[in-house]
């Protein structure tokens, strides 16, 4: 496909199997700052008292709660890191935009705190709202940090807490974390 650039000259766009390893390249750079900003707004008691914890007020997560927090996380999280996937993995502005409305979609759906049958988004990922449910389900939590996309950081790092799905009488899900016997 070609795209004019708005001068007359015409500028082709890259092929599918480019937009691809290019959006492999930036969930792995986006997954990588972000779990080690997140992790670190944790650990840092400063950070988490000022900053981060605004997150955390929230409890139960749900969908408008996906990017309810303090200015400063914002610009860490999502415009910085943003900008630096974006720039490494080398994809055309165009390509940007359906790759950040799609992180914007998996965003709040990782915070809508429902389990739908036959999600999509829950069969490709394995970070999904009952992912991160267990990580604001636990006070001062020290696991699940990972987001949006893989956990692979949370395994390397020993951060990794494993859940259970619990059908609840009222015929939702309720995610349950499983405890580690030492």
């Amino acid at each position: 496909m070609v795209i004019s650039n708005g001068s007359g000259i015409a500028k082709p766009q890259p092929s599918l199997y480019t937009i691809f390893v290019q959006f492999l390249v930036v969930m792995f750079v986006l997954d990588t700052w972000q779990y080690f900003i997140h992790r670190y707004m944790h650990i840092n008691k400063f950070l988490y008292k000022h900053v981060h914890s605004k997150h955390h007020t929230l409890v139960v997560p749900y969908a408008f709660d996906a990017l309810y927090n303090h200015p400063l996380e914002g610009l860490l999280l999502d415009t910085v890191g943003g900008a630096l996937s974006f720039l490494l993995s080398g994809m055309t502005p165009r390509t940007s935009i359906f790759f950040f409305s799609f992180v914007i979609v998996k965003t709040v759906d990782n915070h809508c705190g429902m389990w739908l049958p036959g999600n999509p988004l829950h069969a490709l990922f394995s970070n999904n709202n009952a992912y991160h449910d267990i990580h604001h389900q636990l006070y001062d939590t020290k696991y699940n940090f990972s987001q949006p996309f893989f956990v692979i950081w949370d395994k390397i790092l020993g951060t990794y807490m494993p859940y259970l799905l619990e059908k609840r009488k009222e015929g939702e899900f309720e995610a349950r974390p499983i405890k580690h016997k030492n």
